[in-house]
This record gives C-alpha cells, structure tokens and sequence, in this order.
C-alpha cells in the first residue's frame, strides 16, 4: 500500500478505534499533529509510534514546531524563540546568526525525532515587511538575503537531525495584511517585487530543500487562483522554471483562504491538478471523509515518493546527557525568555 495525498489530524491524545480506521485508507498519507494531542513527551512517543504502526509504509507524522507563538509542544520541549530573535541575531554578528539558526534548527528537529515526529513544518521563510500580523514575529528578517541565509543555516540544523525541512508559505504571505486562517489574502505587487520573496527558496533548494508549503494567496499580477491552487504557480514556476523535485503540501484545505473555490473534493482536485502532493483537512472530520470517499483510486507514484522521502531518517536521538543539546537548550531559553504571544489550537500556521 502507498501513501496517499491527504493528510488529516486526530481528536485528542491517544487514537480512537475510528481513527485508526480513517487513517488505515489508502488516500490517507499523513497525520497533522497539534496541542490538543500533547500531554508529554511519552504519551507523544507512544502516539506517533502507534501511528506508524498503522500502514506500511508508515503514515508521515508532522507537527507546526517553528518555535515562539507557532509551538504546538512545550512541556517537555525545549522553549524556541520566534524566528524574529535569530534575525536580530543576524543584524548584530551574521556569524553568530547563522550559527545560532543551525544550532535551534538541529535542537527543534532532535527533540521532535526523539519523540517519533517524522516532519516539523519549518522554517517560515516568509520577508518581513511589517504589514502581516499572521507572519509578524515568525518572520526572520525583513531582508530577503538574511532570510535566505538563515533558512538554509536552519534547513542544515534539522538535517543534521534527522529531519527535513519544509519551506514556507510559498510563494510569501509576509506583504499582505490579511490572514489566510479567516480570509483569502490578494498580494497585488507586481512580478518584480514578488520575485524578491522567492530568493529564500532558491537558495533552500541549491541546498537540498526537499519540502515546501504553498500559501493560500492569491498575487493576481501572476494568476488568478492562490498559489496553493494554482498550476501557474507549483507547475509552472516551482517546478519547471525552478526544478524543484521536493514535495509540495497544500496549506489547510479547510481554511478560509480556499474555501471560496468550491467545496472540499473541488479545492483539493485544484490543488492535486496543481502539483500538490499532500493536502492537509484540519478540524473538519466530515470534510476529510467525504474527500476520502470522492478521490479516484490510485495515486501519483511520483508524489508518493516524494512524500516518502520526508519520512524521519536514521535512530531517533537520545539527548539526555548530549553536550549539544546542553548547549542548544541554554541558547533557546536565553532567547525564548522574551514575551511572545501563542498561537494555540487547531490550525496549521
């Protein structure tokens, strides 16, 4: 049995005899994780490997982990600072900078791989240009040069560990007001200011980016859909113009962003016929069911594979007693000690 391409959440802390069910299916791919599925680090372990238990191959097990208001686990787990605390970093010693985001990188990944997480969709390599209150603080830096430095500083760190990283929001929600959890954004710059958000990307990929996630926004100077629907954006430009062979996710298909194209089959046809390979449906169990039920049989032995290479490689770490993670653990307290607000619940971020 393969992979398929939806990727769902589950209700609490340990699965239900249901859950084991729907996620047995053979469109099912992936399950998303959030802290209402948190209780300790040995209720996760014990969770995630009853997940990979499921299938054959194993389900992908991912999480939002970037650290300050977008950390879905916290007792137990190192406190990350916002992404923005790297980038000041940066400003004062780009040495240090970077430094430092590997360090967190490989401190975020070798936690989450110790508790059985295949995936952390991280970083957000979002520009900040001050007007996005859903990006804000998650922002690295408002350079799109610094951003690119530290991404890829980040992407070595969760390597390192065991982990991939993925890349987002494709192609940038950091020049739009509106959040995409609750509205559909429209970036209206032209082409040539939009291109400057893509510099991370690039220079992720010359790396060995393996993952990306792609924005429910729409930048009408390119296409009409969001990007996360459209095949002038994934097909076109991610892939053909940038040779990008990596998975694609979807955001949410249930947020507000994409709702407005059609129901759940509908937008996830749009997303599929776009290049996506994985489409998240979170907090909406009927959606995924009737998604379930109005995918074709069959699948895309090319995106399945890609998804299987995000699958958490090598032992998972044990860190009690590891000298590096000593140290990763002291310079994420030192930076997390500053006030962030959270962003709690149930929406990917």
């Amino acid at each position: 049995m393969t992979l398929g391409p939806v990727m769902a959440d589950l209700a609490g802390i340990a699965l239900e005899p249901e859950e084991r069910e729907l996620f047995a299916h053979p469109q099912v791919g992936g399950v998303i994780l959030f802290a209402r599925n948190y209780e300790s680090v040995e209720q996760l372990r014990r969770l995630t490997a009853e997940i990979h238990a499921i299938r054959n191959p194993a389900l992908l097990v991912a999480v939002d982990q970037e650290g300050g208001r977008v950390q879905r686990f916290r007792d137990g787990f190192s406190p990350l600072p916002p992404m923005r605390e790297l980038g000041r970093r940066y400003a004062a010693s780009r040495a240090d900078g970077i430094a430092l985001a590997r360090q967190l990188g490989w401190l975020m990944a070798a936690e989450l791989r110790a508790a059985g997480v295949d995936l952390s969709f991280a970083p957000c390599v979002d520009i900040d240009y001050g007007v996005s209150q859903a990006i804000g603080d998650r922002a690295l830096h408002a350079e799109a040069a610094a951003v690119a430095e530290l991404a890829v500083a980040w992407l070595l760190g969760m390597r390192e560990a065991g982990m991939a990283a993925t890349a987002k929001h494709f192609p940038g929600h950091g020049a739009v007001a509106a959040d995409s959890h609750v509205a559909l954004p429209v970036d209206r710059r032209a082409w040539a200011d939009i291109e400057s958000d893509l510099a991370p990307y690039r220079r992720m990929m010359a790396n060995g980016l393996v993952s990306v996630m792609a924005a429910h926004v729409v930048y009408p100077e390119v296409d009409a859909l969001p990007a996360s629907l459209s095949p002038r954006w994934i097909a076109g430009i991610l892939r053909a113009e940038f040779g990008f062979q990596g998975a694609v996710f979807a955001d949410d298909l249930s947020m507000a962003g994409a709702a407005s194209y059609g129901g759940i089959a509908e937008r996830a046809a749009q997303a599929l016929a776009a290049g996506c390979d994985m489409l998240p449906v979170c907090n909406d169990r009927a959606a995924v069911q009737r998604l379930l039920a109005a995918l074709p049989a069959g699948s895309d032995a090319v995106g399945r594979m890609r998804v299987a290479r995000l699958h958490g490689r090598g032992a998972a770490p044990v860190l009690a007693g590891d000298p590096r993670w000593q140290a990763a653990t002291i310079a994420a307290r030192e930076l997390a000690d500053r006030p962030a607000l959270r962003l709690e619940g149930g929406r990917p971020a």
